[in-house]
């Protein structure tokens, strides 16, 4: 037996879901007593870093039919993989490619599947795996009663483990069907890390006025290392790309620190934020909303907070 690990990549590297992916399959694979297979499709230049977080072996999946991204591709490639593998779990971050391979290949195996994972599966007799509902508002303990079991893990919910393993590379010319999908656009994102996979955010809203002030939230940022976001009324005004939208109808993320700038505090917005582990709130209302979600609140004009918080993190590094 053994576990199989969707570890997904972009631009010639793995992401850092992928990492912690492998990391949860090692960790699950500590108490089974298993071996741990990472599937890579595509080109990435740093497949041996997946040893470093637990892979025993990867496959490397080369067929010119997956060149662009092909869910229901990657799922065939993925069965023959486990079933050539014998895998008996299958671990995918809950990311945009997990979401949209893992039900596929659920289907295909009739496997059960918990997606959103917020821990390791509990193996004493029952397989139990616990996942956040309702917004995030609660939590629910999932019984997989069959055979097969598909797991996608929620980006930035567990810490990653090193076990600098050296990890053997196989490559794989799987024999592929026919997709119904075409792809006839791709437009790629800008920025060079995803706000899944952010440990760092700073956000704002309607608070900054204009599009033209969002130079200190980006200044802010850089200072930081993190990633930028905003609510939605913004992205719906288009003074930020929609990528960056979080919330319910947007991304949600769960990094370690969240700063909301003259964001009022919707329940549709907290709904994609409310799993960060450190939320910090700016605001000139001392009655928003978000001030009840967060950790620490400023009452302040974020055009005089901000500037402040920029020196200060620039005199931390």
């Amino acid at each position: 037996m053994s576990i199989l690990v969707y570890a997904n990549t972009a631009k010639n590297k793995v992401h850092k879901s992928a990492f912690e992916a492998v990391s949860y399959g090692a960790q699950i694979a500590e108490k089974s007593g298993d071996s741990v297979t990472a599937v890579v499709v595509g080109n990435a230049d740093d497949l041996d870093t997946l040893g470093k977080y637990g892979a025993d072996k990867v496959i490397h999946v080369t067929n010119d039919k997956l060149n662009d991204f092909q869910p229901t591709l990657i799922a065939q490639a993925i069965q023959q993989a486990a079933e050539e593998n014998n895998a008996s779990i299958i671990v995918f971050s809950h990311d945009l490619s997990g979401k949209s391979v893992a039900p596929i290949l659920a289907a295909k195996m009739n496997a059960g599947i918990v997606t959103g994972a917020v821990d390791l599966p509990q193996m004493d007799g029952d397989f139990i795996v616990k996942k956040a509902v309702f917004s995030g508002k609660a939590y629910a303990h999932v019984k997989v009663t069959t055979a097969t079991k598909i797991i996608s893990l929620t980006p930035n919910a567990l810490e990653k483990k090193e076990y600098n393993k050296t990890a053997s590379v196989e490559d794989k010319a799987y024999e592929l069907g026919d997709s119904r999908l075409k792809v006839v656009e791709q437009k790629i994102q800008s920025t060079d890390l995803p706000l899944t996979e952010a440990e760092l955010v700073v956000s704002a809203g309607r608070g900054l006025k204009g599009p033209e002030n969002w130079g200190m939230i980006e200044d802010l940022a850089k200072a930081l290392g993190a990633a930028t976001a905003c609510s939605r009324p913004v992205s719906d005004m288009d003074w930020r790309p929609h990528h960056e939208h979080v919330g319910q109808t947007g991304v949600a993320i769960r990094p370690n620190l969240y700063i909301a700038i003259g964001i009022s505090g919707a329940i549709q917005h907290l709904a994609g934020v409310n799993q960060s582990k450190v939320i910090v709130a700016i605001n000139t209302d001392p009655e928003a909303p978000f001030f009840k979600a967060a950790d620490y609140g400023i009452v302040g004009d974020a055009f005089e907070v901000v500037p402040k918080l920029v020196v200060a993190a620039k005199a931390m590094n």
